[in-house]
């Protein structure tokens, strides 16, 4: 029987892979983005799966619009079976913001944490009162690297990163025990999703394709999957261990 998979940040990198890969291997898929035209140009490119692909245009910043992209998922498809949220970013990269730490506007730092911690928060209550209802489903967190090295510019990006990949994976998945719902928590090295992810070194010597990470991903979420809980996963080529990464 198909699932429903909703992927928030569904209309580009990571979130983008996943919804190909699962809408093309027959399952049902919400792509959740607050880029209407991007949303629609992933919409439209799996036009083949037409009638298992819905578009739904929200910020995962806005509770009652997280709730409506839930409703509308559910309106459509009867259930949300798998939540990945994809949707995140480094704060002063987003918002174009040069120059220390200390130097930046508070209101960025604020952006980063509704942006990468809040949001992923929201769709996560929101969910959890369907997948309760259903005795079941499966609640995905994307980390970082960065959550494990922290980083001297896009602080609230390296906050929310270590936050989601250890208290709130963890109690996420306390609190979805009872009801048979799942959580873990995979947090990818570089992945050729932006310019300059090659840049940063890993053992392997290269950054990560997409699929790879979406691969890993579909995975640990399958039947396959079934014993990995309140966990988090590092897929990074190595570069958690490069202690001195100057010497490679």
């Amino acid at each position: 029987m198909a699932k429903t998979v909703l992927i928030t940040g569904g209309a580009s990198g990571i979130g983008l892979m996943l919804g190909q890969k699962y809408a093309k291997a027959g399952e049902r898929v919400v792509l959740v983005d607050c880029n209407r035209e991007a949303l629609d140009a992933a919409v439209a490119e799996l036009g083949d799966c037409a009638d298992r692909v819905l578009g739904v245009c929200a910020d995962v910043r806005d509770y009652s619009q997280v709730c409506g992209a839930r409703d509308r998922a559910v309106a459509a498809f009867g259930s949300i079976d798998i939540l990945i949220s994809c949707a995140g970013g480094a704060e002063r990269r987003i918002c174009r913001v040069p120059g220390e730490f200390h130097e930046a506007p508070i209101e960025v730092y604020d952006f980063g944490i509704d942006l990468n911690l809040k949001g992923a928060l929201y769709f996560d209550h929101a969910v959890m009162a369907q997948m309760a209802k259903q005795k079941s489903g499966v609640i995905v967190h994307l980390g970082s690297i960065t959550g494990e090295e922290g980083s001297r510019d896009n602080i609230s990006y390296a906050a929310s990163k270590s936050a989601l990949m250890n208290g709130m994976t963890k109690s996420i998945a306390l609190a979805g025990a009872k009801y048979n719902v799942r959580c873990f928590c995979v947090a990818p090295g570089p992945v050729k999703t932006r310019p300059g992810a090659d840049k940063m070194t890993t053992l392997i010597g290269r950054a990560a394709e997409t699929e790879e990470i979406a691969d890993y991903i579909m995975y640990l979420a399958s039947e396959k999957g079934s014993f990995v809980n309140g966990s988090y996963h590092l897929i990074d080529g190595g570069r958690s261990v490069m202690w001195n990464k100057e010497f490679y």
